[in-house]
């Protein structure tokens, strides 16, 4: 994969070393991260809207009611930002001043329009059901006509990106090594819990294995 161009735009200025630019890491975090942030400014006011997103190809795809504020910001061609942060760890030094986080995250800019078709439509939604549990598209029921005609979906390629990841130890001042402080990272990770069946959900109905081997493969 190829990597996207530095601008002023999308360059990293604090701790430039901590910026990458190639499309796998950043592609990554896009993939792994559940929530996006969308930033966009209307009548010189900005917003920054939590969403779901999808990405496909190099193309995030983002869906919402025909009436969403956003959706229509988006299909109109207008300019947004979007976020995505990973969290791993908690860095605690031996100063105050030194404490961080060990975290992952992405900045992207891009210019999107309306998914016309219908065809065009249903893929997108199938993107984003099969990267939330992949095999659920095909078992859960598909959109019907009123649905389809109440959902708009924007595509948004990525003009430009850049990806900000910190990991490791806290960095403190050599002065601080030996004050008598814990210093160190508390990790985070994100768990899938036991699923919980639906009170409505009838005794005939089983576990998928798409759930079953979805957890297992975030257990690790």
């Amino acid at each position: 994969m190829s990597d996207f161009e530095k601008t002023e735009q999308n360059t990293v200025i604090r701790v430039p070393d901590r910026g990458a630019y190639d499309r796998k890491t950043i592609y990554q975090i896009i993939d792994e991260a559940l929530i996006c942030h969308v930033g966009l400014v209307q009548h010189e006011q900005p917003f920054v809207i939590p969403t779901l997103h999808a990405r496909h190809d190099d193309h995030i795809l983002l869906h919402g009611a025909t009436t969403s504020r956003l959706i229509k910001h988006v299909q109109a061609g207008n300019a947004v930002c979007l976020t995505m942060t990973l969290v791993d760890g908690i860095v605690l030094a031996r100063s105050v001043f030194h404490h961080s986080i060990n975290y992952r995250s992405v900045v992207l800019f891009g210019h999107g329009s309306l998914v016309e078709s219908d065809q065009e439509k249903l893929h997108a939604l199938q993107c984003f059901t099969e990267r939330l549990i992949p095999g659920r598209w095909q078992d859960a029921r598909q959109p019907n006509q009123k649905e389809l005609k109440a959902t708009s979906v924007v595509s948004v390629p990525i003009d430009s990106a850049s990806a900000k990841v910190r990991v490791g130890p806290a960095v403190d001042d050599e002065e601080d090594l030996q004050l008598p402080v814990w210093a160190g990272v508390l990790p985070i990770r994100q768990q899938i819990g036991p699923p919980q069946r639906d009170p409505e959900l009838p005794a005939a109905v089983s576990q998928p294995e798409y759930i079953k081997n979805y957890i297992k493969s975030r257990s690790g």
